[in-house]
């Protein structure tokens, strides 16, 4: 009883997988194809950009952090969930959780916060273009970037630094990974002050960024009216791949916050599936492909680094 009971404490058990038989080997090879996919577009943006010169631009590196981030996201749940599928115990250790639960969150949060930098970098670059350069600095770029990526890690740690420290009377998570709040209802004390730390995360490294991109686009629409169509055209083009990709991590986050706050137990277990990895999958694919198809920068350097150098012989 007593290495029951510090076994439990030790690891938390995820509930939603389920004994599927010889069916587990078509999950877990449709798993890995989507991972080696989300590895693949994104490692070519990233070479493509780091590769071409010409495409050494503010705008570009913000892509390259964009594929970086992703890259990061999906090992925290593929390289587990891969394991989890082919093993007939789903157990998984405290430091493992957390440390999963913290790589997840500041992906999210760094993707919302990346995707506002590169907001203000399309604002300043339509509304004031003669500025641009003057603004737009190395300098500029490199600070954008520490603080898309640090700011999230510091909030992201502060909050799971009070839910490592919650004592549990349970260690059943209804999910397929970790996540911050199946964990915090299992706690045996009043959880106020967690849920006050979330709700401040949520508003400063979602909301925030989501009105601020917002705001940004209202500006771009204003002056695109007042201008030609040829400039209105021109701004479409830069800002199209940049508003889909936020419309759809936007839609994506939306799904797995709302998925928080339901009871899991009422929930079918495959609705949870979809909504929880929806976030984690959709947007590390499509993103690629958007800036990869729309962007004729990015796709010219993907032609030049990848066919017309295969083509020339070697000497």
């Amino acid at each position: 009883m007593k290495n029951n009971s510090s076994l439990n404490s030790y690891y938390f058990q995820l509930t939603l997988f389920a004994d599927f038989g010889l069916l587990r080997y078509l999950f877990f090879g449709l798993c890995l194809l989507i991972y080696v996919t989300i590895i693949s577009f994104n490692v070519v943006i990233i070479l493509t950009v780091c590769l071409e010169k010409s495409l050494h631009q503010p705008m570009y590196v913000f892509i390259c952090c964009l594929s970086f981030n992703s890259l990061y996201g999906s090992a925290g749940l593929f390289p587990r969930l891969l394991m989890d599928i082919l093993s007939d115990t789903h157990l998984i250790s405290r430091p493992s959780c957390f440390t999963q639960m913290f790589v997840i969150y500041t992906y999210a949060s760094c993707e919302m916060t990346i995707l506002c930098v590169m907001a203000y970098d399309r604002f300043v670059a339509i509304c004031q273009p003669l500025h641009y350069h003057r603004k737009m600095t190395f300098r500029m770029v490199m600070c954008l970037i520490l603080f898309a990526e640090l700011y999230p890690v510091i909030i992201c740690g502060y909050c799971l630094s009070i839910i490592i420290n919650l004592p549990l009377c349970g260690s059943k998570l209804n999910r397929l990974f970790c996540t911050s709040w199946p964990v915090i209802q299992l706690s045996c004390v009043d959880t106020s002050v967690n849920n006050i730390a979330s709700w401040v995360a949520a508003i400063t490294t979602v909301f925030v960024p989501l009105f601020f991109v917002l705001y940004t686009y209202l500006r771009i629409l204003h002056i695109s009216r007042r201008s030609s169509s040829e400039f209105r055209g021109k701004a479409l083009r830069t800002c199209l791949p940049h508003l889909v990709t936020f419309v759809n991590f936007s839609l994506s986050l939306f799904c797995e916050l709302s998925l928080s706050r339901l009871e899991a137990d009422e929930i079918e277990a495959v609705f949870i599936v979809f909504l929880s990895l929806e976030f984690l999958i959709i947007p590390p694919i499509i993103n690629p492909l958007v800036y990869g198809l729309n962007l004729p920068q990015i796709k010219t350097g993907i032609y030049t680094r990848l066919i017309v150098r295969k083509r020339t012989p070697s000497k």
